[in-house]
């Protein structure tokens, strides 16, 4: 954890199911925070037998509204973040010829629906990243595996940058409005959880994980449309984007 005295809950949750938990102070942002505490608990327990990157910030809003500086804010954590962690763990998982890698993306690291530009880009990167290290941990017997959450009750919500009330831009409002329908018959980030253990558990060498009932559906959405099906979908009006979405989903949203 970036901050210790965040950890209260985890700490009672820990005492009180005994269990061997260890809480380090970490930020993924800081190349020397990471190094010097990979390295010490390698020193100290000399392997690590799984990571699973899971650290990201949110980044809703059209790309002309939002700050450069707020692009790579959210790419050094979703992105860099973790690749941070990765290259300090890789060296002694192929040494070893074993361990797990697991990356946190989300359906945005697969579908660039508007106005997640800062968002999408940086799952879109973590998932090629991803793909490209499988292929090449594969002949070190380190598996490497996605989890692409859909849309869940998590914090991340709470903290969305509000909607400038002047944007002339339609995109922002309508994804909360998306979000909250969907919000109504809430998945808990338990589920995303119970995918990692089951992952960790297993010796299986798949890829990629969607997780949470909307997550397929959504990605089988967006694969049955064309680009330009994509495309237009953002100019369209209010009305016709909640009929929409009421016809392609059975969500009714209100804007």
């Amino acid at each position: 954890m970036r901050d210790l005295n965040r950890s209260t809950e985890l700490r009672k949750i820990a005492e009180a199911e005994s269990l061997p938990i260890s809480i380090e102070q970490l930020d993924v942002n800081s190349d020397i925070s990471v190094n010097d505490s990979m390295s010490r608990l390698l020193s100290e327990h000399d392997h690590i037998d799984v990571l699973v990157n899971n650290a990201g910030l949110g980044g809703g809003g059209s790309i002309e509204e939002l700050p450069l500086a707020f692009f790579r804010e959210v790419m050094e954590t979703n992105y860099f973040g973790a690749l941070r962690c990765i290259k300090a763990l890789i060296p002694n998982m192929r040494e070893r010829r074993s361990g797990c890698i697991i990356n946190v993306t989300s359906i945005a690291g697969r579908m660039a629906i508007a106005p997640a530009g800062s968002y999408a880009a940086s799952k879109w990167a973590l998932e090629a990243l991803s793909e490209i290290l499988a292929q090449e941990m594969k002949v070190f017997n380190v598996r490497v595996a996605i989890v692409e959450p859909g849309v869940i009750a998590t914090p991340i919500f709470s903290k969305a940058r509000p909607v400038p009330p002047d944007s002339p831009y339609p995109h922002a409002r309508r994804q909360r409005a998306l979000f909250s329908a969907s919000l109504t018959q809430p998945s808990s980030p338990f589920v995303v959880g119970k995918t990692i253990c089951e992952i960790v558990e297993s010796d299986s060498c798949r890829l990629r994980y969607p997780v949470g009932p909307d997550a397929e559906p959504f990605l089988k959405w967006r694969a049955s449309k064309t680009d330009e099906e994509v495309v237009q979908l953002g100019g369209t009006t209010d009305d016709e984007f909640k009929s929409n979405i009421k016809r392609e989903f059975g969500l009714d949203i209100v804007l």
